[in-house]
């Protein structure tokens, strides 16, 4: 018999500790009901005297086959499962087909849980895969045409400048005030990001303004409406305001990078938790018209921050006229 997903968890907290033996690896897996409602989750654990997140995780390894699947080779099963035990505490009151479902999704994209590439939130009872901006990060890097990524803010302090019109890198420059206290520094003012590809091409900087940030937060983010409806007012946009002006920021850039179905879905899964709507990870055909738009928009943003390919255009020629017959030739032609 393997030992059970729980004593996995554990070897990879604590390597040195002493595992249980086969004979002795006892999965309490079947003792709880396959539909239980969270309130049951949370009673089976109280009632065990055990821990919440290890009842809540002995209850997930059922699904340990379709976690397998989920997961790309890269990302140890062990470690993505250390993270979920940790964030299981505040996620035992949603409703086990939404937690098993946002785990999921989270592992189709082989994103670890662990707040900085990805987040599993609960909203109600409902729990919602949340990509950061990390993962997001991530998710460019694996298309293999970017070689770096840049997310900052400028404070009132900083120096820095932005002119579009510019050829790159001058269009866009950015000198953090470091040496000054951050009361000197002041409120940040910009949000922006750009990358460069393994081409050496840069692409355009996106920039958001505080303004735009809060406009992007009322009209797309139903977490936040009803946190705010609510009094609770413990949706990201409140209690991280920054971090997802950055992850917005960010965000915009799909449309001026190579694109990967992949990230595609992303972004889709994304704003689906954000609406409140089912996470569905789309299958890359049904993204292809998606990947089109993008790829051309990168092309004509790259295109835009070549130097060379905005001095040197082909002179315009004129267009040949046909020769016109004298009379004579065309009465020998009519003979």
């Amino acid at each position: 018999m393997a030992l059970s997903l729980k004593d996995r968890v554990r070897a990879v907290a604590d390597p040195t500790a002493e595992q249980p033996t086969v004979e002795a690896t006892v999965t309490r897996a079947a003792d709880i009901p396959a539909q239980s409602t969270p309130d049951e989750l949370h009673t089976s654990a109280q009632g065990e005297g055990g821990d919440v997140a290890d009842i809540a995780l002995t209850w997930l390894e059922r699904y340990g086959s379709e976690f397998t699947k989920a997961l790309p080779s890269h990302i140890d099963t062990g470690a993505f499962f250390a993270a979920v035990r940790a964030a299981l505490p505040g996620l035992v009151r949603c409703t086990p087909a939404s937690l098993r479902q946002a785990l999921l999704t989270c592992a189709r994209f082989g994103l670890v849980p662990d707040g900085r590439h990805a987040v599993i939130r609960r909203e109600g009872r409902q729990a919602v895969f949340v990509p950061m901006a990390q993962g997001y990060v991530e998710l460019m890097y694996r298309s293999g045409r970017v070689g770096s990524v840049h997310v900052g803010m400028v404070h009132e302090g900083d120096e820095w400048s932005f002119e579009p019109t510019a050829p790159a890198p001058l269009d866009f420059t950015h000198k953090p005030a470091l040496t000054k206290s951050k009361a000197e520094r002041g409120e940040p003012i910009l949000a922006y990001a750009f990358a460069w590809m393994e081409s050496g091409a840069r692409s355009q900087v996106i920039v958001l303004t505080r303004e735009d940030a809060e406009e992007i937060r009322d009209q797309y983010s139903q977490a936040y409406q009803q946190a705010q409806q609510s009094g609770a007012k413990d949706s990201f946009w409140h209690t991280d305001f920054f971090a997802m002006w950055r992850k917005s920021a960010l965000r915009r850039l799909h449309k001026v990078v190579p694109m990967s179905a992949e990230l595609v879905a992303l972004l889709k899964a994304d704003d689906a938790g954000d609406a409140g709507q089912v996470q569905v990870v789309h299958a890359p055909a049904e993204e292809a018209h998606l990947l089109v738009e993008a790829e051309e928009a990168h092309k004509r943003a790259e295109g835009s921050q070549d130097p060379m390919a905005a001095r040197v255009r082909p002179l315009p020629r004129k267009r040949s006229q046909p020769k016109r017959q004298s009379r004579q030739s065309r009465k020998g032609a009519r003979r």
